[in-house]
């Protein structure tokens, strides 16, 4: 074995492992959050437990953390085995994943303790995005470096997200953070008024668009025709879909805004521009469903392949609801709503952690040498827990969505309001216990995830490690 051109998994195996844990924690955040609505005893009376600063707890640790770790070792994964080199510059490869973990150890000290700049996906203290800056910025020294030295000409499409998301994301992150430092835990944004809610939802619509969709799209274009033994569907229309999507997402913010202070033209081109976007991301979930063609039958004895195929079929679902919900009129009856909370979590949980669940499944035996995940009983069990607990989750926020924009708009013949605040929450508590069952099935899946996960790191079973193809 020339080990000179070995693949450098180090850094592959501790994100992906990490992947595992933080999205158990920041799940168990998220159950603990959806318990409180229920029971809001649950904060103890303690300032450090109540819902306003551990919803920011779990959003951050469910993006950031388990989907972050997701999209560092999948990116260095991939990158690696379509550009035939190992990674550039290992060591700082190695700072990145140090540097992500101390961001997000520091995020779980201070949101507790309540400092926040109060930007939604951007609460985190200004000393801290400064450090997610560095790390970002040394990622993409690591990604770009190793494409660079690619030892083949082609450079494949899984890449040309993995690239957009990295790019994006930094000038999202830096120019949303942009502030003036008081003290180490507040600062003043450079922005003011509606300007900067302006450029707070150009961010947070796409932290959505390219951190959980252009990046996890690179996933599905790698890891679906890798475990379906198939190739892309249609390339070309990957290319399509690549281009269409990017030159897109960017303008769909404002449609956070509908109702608001901000210019009806504004407004307006946020809502043309996402109902746009729904053809660049079907002509991408056609594409991924399409590979399996030829490779349908391998579904009843790979439950990875269930995940991924499953992942796909709520991005549909996810992709066809966001542009929906940004038509005003339907924004007027779903704002505000648990149906808002509905169409994340179908996304979030449906999309982003299904592909994530079966990217690892499929790249953790591989990267740490086993001939497979210690058990596969455990996968198909993991797959149905979370499938169903999807369900009764997306399902029950989407009905309770519409009945509270219902309620909140019904008026008597005088012009008064039929419900009360307080009524429209009375009839919201059946739904809330239905979401925090299904938040539960889905928790219990990824505490199966960890131990299986567990096993699989500690058995001594080794295949060959991967090295280079020869020049």
């Amino acid at each position: 074995m020339d080990t000179a051109r070995t693949y450098n998994d180090v850094v592959v195996r501790q994100f992906a492992v990490m992947t595992v844990v933080w999205g158990v924690v920041g799940m168990l955040v998220g159950v603990i959050i959806a318990a409180q609505l229920m029971f809001p005893e649950l904060n103890f009376d303690l300032p450090w437990t109540t819902y306003s600063r551990l919803r920011p707890l779990h959003t951050n640790a469910v993006i950031f953390a388990f989907g972050g770790s997701a999209l560092f070792a999948a990116s260095y994964y991939v990158v690696q085995r379509t550009c035939h080199v190992p990674l550039y510059a290992p060591t700082l490869a190695s700072f990145t994943f140090w540097g992500w973990n101390v961001v997000i150890v520091l995020a779980a000290i201070t949101l507790p303790l309540g400092y926040t700049q109060g930007k939604e996906y951007a609460e985190l203290a200004w000393p801290i995005d400064v450090l997610i800056a560095a790390v970002w910025i040394a990622y993409g020294v690591v990604f770009f470096g190793t494409m660079a030295k690619r030892r083949v000409k082609h450079i494949y499409v899984a890449n040309w997200f993995f690239a957009s998301y990295i790019i994006t994301i930094a000038v999202l992150h830096i120019v949303n953070s942009l502030a003036i430092p008081v003290t180490l835990g507040l600062s003043y944004p450079i922005y003011a008024g509606i300007v900067d809610a302006m450029v707070q939802w150009w961010y947070g619509h796409n932290a959505v668009g390219f951190f959980l969709t252009a990046g996890f799209l690179g996933i599905m274009y790698y890891f679906v025709p890798k475990q379906a033994g198939r190739p892309v569907y249609s390339y070309r229309l990957s290319v399509v879909h690549f281009w269409a999507l990017i030159s897109t997402y960017m303008w769909a913010g404002p449609h956070h805004l509908h109702y608001t202070s901000l210019p009806d033209w504004a407004q307006s081109i946020g809502m043309v521009f996402s109902l746009v976007l729904f053809a660049p991301s079907w002509g991408g979930m056609i594409n991924g469903i399409m590979t399996m063609s030829g490779a349908w039958d391998k579904l009843r004895t790979d439950p990875v392949l269930k995940f991924l195929i499953v992942s796909l079929s709520f991005y549909g679902m996810s992709t066809f609801e966001g542009p929906m919900m940004s038509i005003k009129t339907v924004n007027a009856l779903s704002h505000y709503t648990d149906w808002t909370i509905g169409h994340v979590h179908s996304g979030a949980l449906g999309w982003v952690a299904m592909v994530t669940f079966g990217c690892i499944y499929g790249l953790l035996p591989r990267a740490y040498g086993r001939p497979g995940m210690y058990s596969q009983r455990a996968i198909e069990l993991h797959f149905w827990l979370a499938t169903l607990g999807i369900v009764l989750y997306v399902a029950s926020m989407w009905i309770a969505g519409v009945m509270q924009g219902l309620m909140w708009r019904a008026v008597n013949d005088d012009g008064t309001l039929t419900y009360t605040f307080i009524e429209s929450l009375k009839a919201t508590y059946p739904y809330y216990a239905v979401r925090l069952v299904g938040g539960l099935m889905f928790l219990a899946g990824a505490v199966i995830m960890a131990w299986n996960t567990w096993k699989t790191v500690a058995t001594s079973e080794r295949v060959a490690q991967p090295v280079l193809d020869p020049a």
